[in-house]
């Protein structure tokens, strides 16, 4: 269940919008992967880093601030909850993202925030949301995300994936040794479960989910239906504007 205090307080602490009532559009149940636990286990203990305390709050903030894309002025946020290794968030990005950064976001209607919920029967899906982050930092946010997700197929299976996200890094433009070192001293992995425990505390329960306007949207549904929501959530946007 999405709890909507907290929902909108992802929305706030991602995209800084103003409060609204949050509806959910549920998904079959072949376009999601469920969480299977609650907790991530290990992988919420933060390892002390060799990067200097100050190096590492900023290294976070750019990254924060790269997985968000779209023009500041839209008037719709979009907050996709994900994971990097999930067969169903790896179809919606080959599907329907490149449709809907077409339509909504490079029109500039619609920005859109990266949530990392990295699933606990995952794998590498850790080491893949904090490889995104480490790019992120170096404004690569985005270049690792379709590289990631283009590639799943490839890198879900290896017994070890850090070789390859540095080779998969450097062909996005990422300068490889400052992303070794991100990623050698875990850098980004407070930021990764800081996401994770917002989105359960949202009431998130499977990847994707999506939070457009004021609505939750469940799985990796067809692009028709994510037009739906993103062109409802627009009239509703205009109606508030208009009515100031």
């Amino acid at each position: 269940m999405i709890h909507r205090s907290a929902f909108l307080a992802l929305i706030s602490a991602i995209a800084c919008t103003s409060p609204g009532s949050a509806r959910q559009v549920s998904s079959d149940t072949g376009s999601a992967e469920p969480v299977l636990t609650a907790t991530t286990g290990n992988a919420a203990e933060t390892p002390p880093s060799g990067t200097d305390d100050s190096v590492v709050r900023d290294m976070q903030r750019r990254a924060d601030r790269s997985r968000i894309i779209g023009d500041t002025a839209a008037p719709v946020w979009m907050v996709e909850v994900s994971d990097f290794q999930c067969p169903f968030c790896s179809r919606f990005h080959i599907e329907s993202y490149a449709q809907i950064h077409r339509e909504y976001i490079a029109t500039g209607r619609v920005k859109l925030a990266y949530v990392n919920f990295p699933l606990p029967m995952h794998e590498h899906a850790w080491p893949a949301a904090e490889a995104a982050l480490c790019a992120g930092a170096q404004g690569r946010f985005w270049e690792m995300h379709d590289a990631l997700f283009r590639t799943q197929a490839a890198w879900s299976a290896r017994p070890s994936v850090i070789s390859l996200f540095d080779t998969m890094a450097g062909g996005a433009g990422v300068k490889v040794p400052a992303f070794q070192q991100c990623m050698r001293d875990r850098v980004m992995r407070g930021l990764v479960q800081q996401d994770f425990d917002r989105g359960q505390t949202s009431g998130v329960r499977s990847t994707p989910t999506f939070f457009i306007g004021d609505t939750a949207m469940l799985g990796a549904q067809p692009i028709a239906e994510f037009r739906r929501v993103l062109d409802t959530a627009l009239a509703r946007a205009a109606r508030g504007r208009g009515s100031r």
